[in-house]
């Protein structure tokens, strides 16, 4: 990967940026996606001081998780906070790129890097998001184009299922049509029917996928107008979602949690509810997951750790008998660049973490 460019592909295959949520701005923040990048500096928000960090340590590129540019900006005033960071990014030749909500959902993700720091092993996701959701795309090929359809569909990113690819259903029919005296068929003669032996191929893709798999088809097909088929796939991708739902390795208390909370994240976490309660099921969610109380209490919860807990929030979670660990915003997210930075790094990528400290409650300390 030698351009920023070509690290928002890769970045964007491990987060689609279709998984963010509407109101959302993950993606190339400021930067040229043709320039040339050798080094990459992970962060959590970014910040003049990030910035000035990636400059000092030959970092090209910053990836964080909280996106600069949520607005339109109408100008680049450099007595603001966002338009200063974009003036010296721009003159320092640093990128931003940002994976927010669609890190959030993805698997791993956000909550998949705090529930791994808690300890907690990871059953699936508290609430089912659009993200992740799979269509099957369905053609009629002639039988002596069916490989080649199934390569073209393949390198659009279709037939992917778990560790498997090039994955298929194909089955021999025969396929019937009449072309118009205007007509320019492949197989068959104009202004009579003809009877054809085709393969139904059928094949699973990403939602996200399925434009670039019916163009691939469009390109690869011999027949001038191909039948293609999309049909929606529920429940396919459970591992997907807001959030996760984990268990501790031994049965625990909301008081014990609240320790491993503040060793392993820091802070000063605080907590709702009976600190003596005990769990075997925990809801997780990096950031504000306050949200998801009702969801977790339905998948049987006894608590929920997250951040940005509100006063009505607690007094609601304890109505309803669920405790709530607030670890805090930052201390739940880092987690997160952690692990996505070694993962790159194990891939063979130069990367660095930010040492910036960017927790605003945390810096006042």
């Amino acid at each position: 990967m030698g351009t920023v460019g070509e690290w928002q592909t890769f970045l964007e295959g491990l987060f689609p940026r279709s998984w963010a949520e509407p109101w959302d701005n993950p993606g190339l923040q400021v930067g040229d996606p043709g320039a040339q990048v050798s080094r990459v500096l992970f962060a959590l928000d970014p910040t003049l001081a990030v910035i000035e960090e990636a400059k000092i340590e030959g970092a090209q590129l910053v990836v964080t998780h909280h996106p600069l540019v949520f607005e339109p900006l109408t100008s680049v005033d450099v007595s603001q906070p966002v338009s200063a960071v974009v003036a010296e990014a721009i003159s320092s030749g640093v990128a931003i790129l940002a994976c927010h909500t669609n890190a959030d959902v993805a698997s791993p993700g956000v909550s998949d890097a705090l529930a791994r720091q808690l300890g907690l092993s990871v059953e699936g996701p508290v609430m089912a998001t659009r993200a992740g959701e799979l269509r099957k795309v369905i053609t009629f090929v002639p039988t002596d184009s069916a490989h080649h359809l199934l390569e073209a569909m393949t390198r659009a990113g279709a037939g992917v299922i778990g560790e498997y690819d090039v994955c298929s259903f194909r089955s021999v029919g025969v396929g019937t049509f009449r072309p118009s005296g205007s007509a320019r068929p492949t197989k068959g003669k104009r202004k009579k029917v003809n009877e054809v032996e085709e393969e139904r191929l059928e094949m699973i893709a990403p939602r996200e996928k399925v434009a670039p798999v019916v163009a691939a088809v469009r390109e690869a097909h011999p027949y001038e107008e191909p039948a293609i088929d999309i049909v929606a796939l529920e429940g396919v991708a459970p591992e997907i979602g807001l959030g996760r739902m984990a268990t501790p390795g031994a049965e625990t208390t909301v008081g014990d949690l609240l320790q491993v909370c503040r060793e392993r994240l820091g802070g000063d976490p605080r907590a709702v509810g009976d600190p003596a309660t005990r769990v075997s099921r925990i809801a997780v969610c990096g950031g504000s997951g306050a949200s998801l109380a009702s969801a977790a209490l339905s998948l049987g919860a006894q608590v929920l750790i997250t951040g940005d807990l509100k006063h009505h929030q607690a007094l609601d979670a304890l109505a309803s008998g669920l405790c709530v660990i607030d670890a805090g915003h930052h201390a739940t997210e880092w987690p997160w660049v952690l692990q996505v930075a070694e993962s790159v790094a194990q891939a063979g990528g130069d990367v660095l973490v930010s040492a910036v400290e960017t927790d605003p409650f945390g810096a006042s300390a």
